[in-house]
């Protein structure tokens, strides 16, 4: 499992893909949230600019990250 500490009080759900390496550029980013295959605290989620604050776990393809303060 990825984590992410924040630096301020919030990072875009495209931003965590790019940090913890799941993707390699925001227009994969946007691509995968798309297609559903991103889902935070288990729901699927579609918004590229979906804000995660401490506490928000992201999975993709078998992969998660936690955010944390």
């Amino acid at each position: 499992m990825e984590v992410i500490h924040l630096r301020e009080d919030y990072i875009k759900l495209g931003q965590a893909l790019k940090a913890a390496g799941f993707v390699g550029s925001g227009l994969e980013a946007k691509i995968v949230i798309q297609d559903g295959l991103v889902k935070v605290n288990g729901t699927v989620e579609t918004q590229r600019g979906k804000k995660l604050t401490a506490g928000d776990l992201v999975e993709y393809n078998g992969n998660n990250i936690k955010i944390e303060a």
